[in-house]
């Protein structure tokens, strides 16, 4: 019988749907059985599997999570060229579960999973004579580091969601048809499938021809954050401090080598979706979404707009150098030479090799980086001693002083739990600008800290339900096991 699996079975439905214009023609198709057969087959179908994160110019680390996601928060809005109407819909607050991006969340991730499980599974099978112990151990763990990313998402996105960890290869209903897990289900699988990558190299193990997978740091990171959002404030604390003591990163003294193509992959970065325009490869489609559309020889698309309600722009000082680099109000036509002024529009992802076709943009996007390690440090300090203590203090100063701020401590040496756990949370806002961070913040604080957070800036159609997503109606369809999150319900 012709193995199938149930993730494939949404995938099919959606390569015929109508309604989505994203690509969906796959590369090639290989039969698992007979391609991983030895270490360097292995290795090259966990390399692929990185790139389920960033294929195309709408996959999940490359806009989609931007279009489907952050455009739901009191800092971002579809910009004058956003078209598609269920991105207007989601920046509007007036999605449902038709939404073709909640559609492509879902199917994207458990695409990514598959691939992961099946890696997985089938690298544990090579035989010993053709693959070394280390590799096989590395490889799968590798593999557990993208499968708990994709997981920690969906959670995080949906509430309850199945949880699939081997390829179906049935056809029965019993097999097919997977239920919702619930959250707290999920959780435990994506701590420990990260706990496991936590034995995965270190930063300085890896020769340049790795650079971008994931790494024992990677894995720690990524589990500090997964106990924070969990509200495991001294697992969080704990974790955090175990990256920050290994000394495999620090702050860049420039914010702005964050993004330079030239510093890629540098001791700030802990792990980075990967871009390489203009040889064959994938270009960072945010520098295209987010530039000038006005400005002759920019060819900027502007689908990513400001909100400028919600006060992001204005909450920096004036002395803060990250405000700089994350936002452009003028640019020099490279057509006419003249000088263009406009509102301001996010600019952490052009890329000056290639002004005409931003769409190639070389820039990484980082998806945890080291400044996020600090301030998940401070805010489980805070909550775990109910106040900050000074190495709260120390850790949260630190990402100022690389901003050119003044140190909190000096400013505001006696907060409250409270108090500090707000600065924070903006200091977060300000930092993670346009890395697909705002959504997941505003959610965690709850549904009441959302709506009121969103109605501040404008949006006021803020509902306690969108804290999460609707399960997707098209999968609901598919999966008589499967049940909608009860927010959105009637909905």
């Amino acid at each position: 019988m012709k193995k199938i699996n149930l993730i494939y079975l949404s995938i099919l439905a959606l390569a015929f749907s109508a309604c989505s214009k994203l690509e969906e023609d796959p590369d090639a198709v290989l039969v698992t059985a007979q391609f991983y057969q030895n270490e360097g087959q292995a290795i090259s179908a966990v390399t692929a599997n990185y790139r389920k994160l960033y294929e195309s110019g709408q996959s999940l680390y490359n806009s989609l999570i931007q279009i489907g996601v952050e455009m739901a928060t009191d800092d971002y809005e579809a910009g004058p060229r956003a078209r598609n109407a269920h991105v207007r819909a989601i920046s509007g607050l007036t999605h449902d579960s038709s939404n073709d991006r909640m559609e492509q969340l879902w199917k994207q991730s458990y695409d990514a999973i598959n691939a992961s499980n099946i890696a997985i599974d089938k690298i544990a099978l090579i035989d010993e004579a053709k693959i070394s112990s280390a590799i096989r151990k590395r490889l799968i763990n590798e593999s557990k580091f993208l499968r708990a990313l994709h997981y920690f998402n969906l959670v995080r996105w949906f509430g309850d969601v199945p949880i699939v960890l081997h390829e179906n290869t049935s056809l029965a209903p019993e097999d097919l048809y997977v239920p919702n897990a619930p959250e707290a289900v999920v959780y435990a699988q994506i701590i420990q499938d990260l706990k496991d990558a936590e034995s995965l190299p270190a930063p300085a193990e890896y020769n340049s021809k790795d650079l971008g997978r994931a790494t024992s740091g990677a894995a720690k990171s990524l589990l500090a954050k997964v106990y924070l959002t969990h509200k495991e404030w001294a697992n969080a604390a704990q974790k955090s401090k175990e990256v920050i003591d290994s000394k495999y990163y620090s702050l860049f003294a420039n914010f702005a080598d964050v993004f330079n193509v030239a510093t890629k992959n540098g001791k700030e970065h802990i792990f980075s979706a990967q871009f390489v325009g203009n040889v064959g490869y994938q270009g960072n489609s945010l520098a295209s979404r987010s530039a000038p559309a006005d400005v002759p020889g920019i060819n900027g698309d502007y689908a990513d707009a400001l909100h400028t309600a919600g006060g992001l722009y204005n909450s920096f000082a004036d002395n803060d150098t990250r405000k700089a680099i994350t936002f452009v109000t003028q640019m020099v036509s490279p057509t006419n030479g003249q000088l263009y002024t406009f509102s301001p529009q996010f600019n952490k992802y052009y890329d000056p090799a290639v002004v005409g076709n931003q769409s190639q943009s070389s820039k990484n996007l980082p998806i945890i980086r080291y400044a996020e390690v600090l301030l998940i440090y401070a805010e489980a300090l805070n909550e775990v001693n109910n106040g900050p203590n000074a190495a709260a203090y120390a850790a949260i100063d630190e990402v100022r002083q690389r901003a050119g701020i003044a140190k909190l401590a000096d400013i505001s040496p006696a907060l409250t739990v409270d108090q500090f756990r707000d600065a924070v949370f903006q200091e977060r806002r300000k930092e993670l600008v346009f890395e697909y961070q705002r959504w997941f913040d505003l959610a965690r604080r709850g549904a009441d800290y959302y709506v009121a957070t969103l109605k501040a800036a404008g949006k006021t159609l803020a509902a306690k339900r969108h804290i999460h997503f609707p399960i997707p109606q098209r999968e609901l369809n598919l999966n008589p096991k499967l049940k909608q999150n009860p927010d959105w319900v009637n909905y």
